[in-house]
Order: structure tokens, then sequence, then C-alpha cells
């Protein structure tokens, strides 16, 4: 990817923000931060969201490298802690988008199916396991379509109930529709084929005990654009209702 994370680029992620926290639209393509094998990471720039605090903000929670949309910052450290909290005992609601290739029969349901690592050498990849981790996830179909060769998409709204690792990624494999795009659970090749089409689309944070849950949608990227089209997205969000969220005091509509 050639994104150029100059101050003005990352200025123009932002969704939200106020004394504690940022939403801001992460891009498919790059990482949260640096792994074991180094290179460039999305924290790195994370100093042009300071907003004239004398430290950036860090990561409350994380994405994987080529999901893209909510991802929610902590301002200063009293607030990542309890960001942290929130995370941690499930009180964050969070919605994702994704185009599985094939589909579920039904309308919605969900996948309870324990997650394990896969091994030492692959890091963060992870397998199905009756022994792994308790991991349930909900889902709703939003559309059904066809690719110009008319094998079967379907776009998807999904909840992860629990937080595992690639969890929406090898629940929606594991059950026989992988996601679109995806070079480690699907079928798509490992270098060289699509963008995989998954975002965090929208997320709702209790941050204050007095005022009501912050909601924040993140746009849909263009890379996904087409395939959702062909599921019946009208690419004007006619299909969600409006959220709004509250920037320094004032009311806007996300978008």
């Amino acid at each position: 990817m050639t994104t150029k994370f100059t101050p003005e680029y990352m200025l123009s992620r932002v969704l939200y923000r106020d004394g504690l926290m940022l939403v801001v639209d992460k891009p498919a393509g790059v990482a949260v931060h640096r792994g074991p094998k180094g290179g460039g990471a999305f924290e790195d720039h994370f100093d042009a969201l300071r907003y004239g605090l004398p430290k950036p903000p860090a990561l409350a929670h994380r994405l994987d490298k080529d999901t893209s949309g909510c991802l929610v910052l902590g301002r200063h450290r009293k607030a990542l802690a309890h960001l942290g909290l929130l995370f941690k005992h499930g009180k964050i609601g969070k919605t994702y988008w994704a185009i599985v290739e094939g589909g579920p029969d039904a309308d919605e349901g969900s996948i309870d199916i324990a997650l394990s690592k896969l091994n030492v050498e692959r890091g963060w990849w992870m397998k199905p396991d009756p022994k792994g981790m308790p991991s349930q996830s909900t889902w709703k179909v939003m559309g059904r379509g066809k690719d110009a060769e008319g094998k079967p998409l379907t776009w998807l709204a999904l909840e992860p109930v629990t937080g595992r690792t690639h969890q929406l990624r090898v629940h929606c494999a594991a059950s026989g529709f992988p996601i679109f795009g995806d070079n480690i659970y699907g079928t798509a090749p490992q270098f060289g084929g699509p963008v995989m089409h998954l975002m965090s689309r929208g997320i709702v944070v209790p941050i204050s005990k007095n005022k009501p849950p912050v909601a924040v949608t993140a746009p849909v990227p263009e890379h996904m654009h087409e395939r959702m089209k062909l599921c019946g997205w009208k690419g004007d969000d006619s299909s969600r209702d409006q959220v709004t969220a509250v920037v320094a005091g004032d009311a806007r509509v996300q978008e």
C-alpha cells in the first residue's frame, strides 16, 4: 500500500474526538503496531493526533492488518486504562461488515466454535479447537448477490461476542463461508490477491457514566464497494440508521 501517512492524512481519518478518546478510520493494508519482524505501523503516526496533549494517543485495542474501519485510541494513560477495562469486560459494542463467499442458508444466527493458536511458528494464526478458548459470534445477512462468474456472495453484519484473535475470520471459514480476500483462512492467494473484505463498521463506547454511549460509524472502504453493491448496498448508507457522534460538544452525523 502506497498511502503516505502525513499529518493531514492522519487528521482526515479521525471520526470522533473527545477529551478521553479518538475513533479513527484505519485503512486496510497497514498493521496497527509493529510485529516481531518490525516494519511500519499505523501507530507510528499517532503524534499527529495529539490535539495539544503532551503525548500521542495509544491503541485501546487492535484490528488485523487487512481490516479497515473503527479503531479506538485512548488520549492519555487514565483514559486508556478505562477503555481497556471496557474492552476486557465486553462493554463495547462492535459491528463488522464483511463480504463472504457463498453464505449461510438462514438470515441470521450465531457461531460457537472454540479457538486456539495454530502453532508457535505462526504467531497470531488461529484454528478451531474444542479444547481452546470459548468464542462466540453472531451474524445477520444484510444482502445477497453473485459475482461476474455467477458465484454467490453474501454481505454479513457480524458481532464478536468474545474478542479472540482472527475470531470472525476463523468462524466464517469454519462455517463454510470464508471472508472474500482472506489469504489465511479463505481461498485468496497468499500474495497478489484482492484486499480482504472485512471492516469494523461501527463501535459503541460507554465512555462516560453520565452521558449516552458514543456511537461511531466508519465509511465503507473503496475496495469493498463493488461487491457490496452486488449484494444490494446502495452506496449511500440508506441501509442503516443514522449514527450520530459528539465532537467537542457538537452533534454531527458520521460521514
